[in-house]
């Protein structure tokens, strides 16, 4: 039977003097000095930690640990094993990246790719006790060689991070430091085993009627004593057991189990995700030699791309039902993923799936990520699009480069094989598009191969032979063809960023794409995010520190210039951080309402994005330090079952009434146009029936849906308790003038309740509770308090609060008090 040696844990760190690197200047003090180490990791972790070098995510402190990222590692440490077995490997499952691997002193294997696994037979070199060192490339010392080997070619960031299998985001982005690691990051250890073991296990499933069938495709690696051996395999689920003899000498099997009566597993909103256990047992006679556990989901995936009237769709449907996709991009959850545990990936998950997300990309700029993300999403009902890593450059296709890249392609797409939620298989980010978009054929080194072979070949032919259960698209976005743009609206994927860039977020109102796969708007980290992150007596907008946590080109000027559309302008660091969030609800609700209120037509959104790697200003709904943004309130609520938007129309607004449930939602609608300081000036009720999986649209009367005094007045729709609002007026237009909130603030178990009651009209309303406490949660994000009513903000902390700190500056604060007045 199969023994496992787990190595994680402490290990050592030197500096290696003799490798293809010289020795920065910064290192050579640390030259000949063991540095503690835990694995899985990363170098930098391991520096910070003994006191070797600044918080990189504080102030400038990335600039001054770069020298790390130049320098030659290694890594060491001792084990004793048992050799009592046929054969002994080293199983590396995370290796960051370029690495020589010595196993008492003896080369037994090298690796140079960070996304795939290595597993290195060590039994001719193994003793009782044994040292391991793996000795690590700088990154750059890889890149820059094969740069200067195949020749430069366009990108869109100045590191040259397509010349190595590597985290691409590590090298820096407009959303991340550069900070190119190196360490085992994942799981390593010893294997010892006899005869045979099970190397592989890809479980397929499909699903006809009301009949699963499991298809187990199995590889098996024997030993020179098992080669003639016959081995007997059997795959047990739901009660059944298949059993299938493997002749003498063959290396894999495929065993077909029929499972009646199956449950479906459904996404979010559509279903139950149920899974089934499944255990696969390999034996030699009676002898048990290995086994593989695993569980799997039957359900049929597909994407509806068949060309209709108005161009291609691109409609996820999950068995045979087609749904609007409320997706989130998924970015690494730390510069340095070997930090990331298990219960951190689920509670980011668990966010996710509580906003009302149906589907999470795994965007082509980071990792696969582990068996505890998919896992997750397979228990929650997140539906996966997986990009391959490939993101915002052009790639070589040329060797070493291209089988690293097949290789790491065919593992993970076996390893992900059995997981329900994985649903579309990607070829990369933008890199189509950019071919077009920035004319890299034009640029240095635009000649040269750029990895259109990848997308449009290789790997659609490797999703074909090894994951024929699921769909593939060429890359996002993509229109399915060189006929079209890749980025036309009317075909397929879209990515919007023209807005962002160029544009006011009320042009999200101008296109009706097919599927927006991404799209999103900055907004500051929460205060104590940043507060932590930056160490000035005083924040400032201008800072140098505030600004070096801002890493998009010109980003702090898009920002003004946007917000200067809609409110004041203000140097204040407090009214211009909560600037930046409101505009950031305001946009991505824009955006997100009207798609869906658009719907079949189009037919997803996937808001950049869910998470953040470090302290920034940044398009995320989550902060690095966990603490959720204003944002992430809002997407709870745009992407709720049912929800009701107001939206312009044919010479005038809409009602626009959003149905994802499985029955017809039956009910009245209520318009009312207020004044600011409640006085309605004109009401109207609707009797409605909004089909199942549908949206009604209904033109507004004037009487409603025209003002007379644009910057006094406000619309409100109601529809079962569910509000929409439509401002005449931008906010810097507006008369946000009143009374002041009426704040009252009661301790309770676990926290405070902050109700704030106004006589007038404040427009989103919101309290900052990581400014009462650095623990600290609140239950709702922007809130807009109607006249004469009361909102009650639930405050929860892990000690008691004092009731007088929520009344500190900026605690609660309206869109009023984010302008200026002096």
């Amino acid at each position: 039977m199969r023994t496992t040696l787990d190595l994680a844990g402490r290990w050592t760190w030197t500096v290696v003097t003799d490798g293809r690197t010289p020795v920065p200047e910064a290192a050579v003090p640390l030259v000949g000095r063991a540095i503690e180490a835990r694995v899985p990791g990363a170098v930098h972790l391991d520096l910070l930690a003994a006191d070797l070098i600044p918080d990189p995510f504080v102030d400038r402190n990335e600039d001054e640990v770069a020298w790390v990222s130049r320098c030659d590692w290694a890594l060491s440490r001792t084990f004793t094993a048992d050799l009592g077995a046929e054969r002994i490997d080293l199983v590396l499952d995370g290796v960051d990246t370029v690495a020589s691997v010595e196993v008492n002193g003896r080369t037994v294997g090298s690796t140079r790719n960070m996304h795939r696994s290595f597993r290195f037979d060590i039994t001719a070199v193994a003793a009782g006790t044994n040292s391991v060192d793996v000795r690590f490339t700088s990154p750059y010392t890889e890149v820059e060689q094969w740069e200067h080997t195949l020749g430069a070619r366009p990108s869109a960031y100045p590191q040259p991070f397509a010349f190595i299998r590597k985290m691409a985001s590590g090298f820096g982005w407009d959303w991340g430091p550069t900070l190119p690691g190196c360490g085992l990051w994942r799981d390593v250890r010893v294997e010892t085993w006899s005869t045979a073991r099970i190397a592989a296990v890809r479980p397929l499933v499909d699903v006809f009627e009301d009949t699963g069938i499991l298809a187990a495709h199995i590889d098996i690696e024997r030993t020179a004593s098992g080669a003639a051996l016959p081995l007997q395999l059997e795959v047990e689920i739901a009660g059944q057991a298949v059993h299938a003899e493997v002749p003498p000498g063959e290396d894999s099997a495929t065993v077909v189990v029929a499972v009646p009566g199956v449950r479906r597993w459904y996404p979010r909103g559509l279903g139950e995700p149920h899974l089934y256990p499944v255990a696969v047992s390999l034996r030699s006679g009676k002898e048990r030699l290995d086994e593989h556990r695993t569980r799997v989901g039957f359900r049929t995936v597909t994407v509806d791309r068949e060309p209709d009237a108005e161009g291609t769709p691109f409609v996820v449907t999950v068995n045979e039902r087609p749904l609007f996709v409320k997706g989130v991009n998924w970015i690494p959850e730390s510069v340095f993923p070997g930090e990331v545990t298990d219960d951190r990936v689920r509670t980011r998950l668990e966010q996710a799936a509580d906003a009302h997300v149906n589907l999470v990309r795994v965007w082509g700029g980071g990792v696969y990520e582990s068996e505890a993300f998919y896992t997750a999403c397979d228990e929650l009902g997140l539906l996966v699009w997986q990009d391959f890593l490939f993101a915002c450059a052009a790639y070589p296709e040329e060797e070493p480069i291209r089988s690293e890249v097949l290789a790491e392609a065919r593992e993970n797409i076996v390893r992900l094989s059995s997981h329900a939620s994985l649903a579309v298989w990607n070829g990369n980010n933008e890199n189509l598009w950019m071919r077009l978009d920035k004319d890299w054929a034009a640029q240095p080194g635009g000649a040269l191969t750029w990895g259109e072979r990848y997308y449009l070949e290789w790997l659609p032919d490797l999703v074909r032979e090894l994951d024929p259960t699921r769909p593939y698209t060429e890359g996002s976005p993509w229109s399915g063809s060189w006929a079209y743009e890749p980025n036309d609206t009317d075909h397929q994927t879209f990515h919007s960023w023209d807005a962002w860039n160029e544009d006011d977020y009320a042009v999200y109102r101008d296109s009706s794409p097919r599927f927006v796969s991404e799209f999103g708007w900055q907004g500051a980290a929460a205060w104590r995010t940043l507060r932590d992150a930056v160490t000035d007596p005083e924040l400032r907008v201008d800072a140098e520190n505030v600004r070096h946590h801002q890493k998009a080109i010109d980003g702090h000027t898009k920002i003004a210039r946007n917000l200067a559309r809609h409110l004041p302008p203000t140097e204040d660091f407090d009214r211009w951080h909560l600037q930046t969030q409101w505009m950031q609800v305001e946009a991505v609700r824009t955006g997100v309402l009207h798609w869906r209120a658009g719907w079949p037509r189009t037919a997803g959104t996937i808001v950049w994005q869910l998470n953040d790697l470090w302290p920034v200003t940044s398009w995320s709904a989550i902060d690095s330090a966990g603490r959720l943004k204003p944002l992430y309130f809002a997407l709870r609520d745009i992407y709720a079952p049912r929800v009701v938007t107001v939206e312009p129309g044919d010479g005038g607004l809409e009602l626009c009434v959003i149905n994802d449930d499985d029955e017809a939602w039956d009910t009245t609608a209520h318009l009312v146009r207020r004044r600011l300081d409640g006085e309605p000036v004109a009401e109207r009720s609707y009797a409605l029936s909004v089909p199942p999986r549908s949206v009604t649209r209904m033109a507004l009367p004037s009487a409603v849906a025209e003002p007379s005094d644009p910057g006094a007045e406000f619309l409100l729709a109601t529809v079962d308790g569910e509000r929409a609002f439509w401002h005449f007026a931008a906010p810097r237009d507006a008369r946000l003038g009143g009374t002041p909130l009426e704040v009252t603030v009661t301790a309770v178990t676990g926290g405070l309740d902050i109700g704030v009651h106004s006589r007038h009209l404040a427009r989103d309303v919101l309290v900052q509770p990581d400014r009462i406490h650095p623990g600290a949660t609140v239950d709702r994000g922007f809130t807009t308090v109607l006249p004469g009513e009361t909102e009650v903000f639930r405050v929860r902390a892990p000690e008691p609060l004092d009731a007088a700190s929520a009344r500190a500056a900026f605690v609660v604060a309206s869109l009023r008090d984010t302008i200026d007045s002096e």
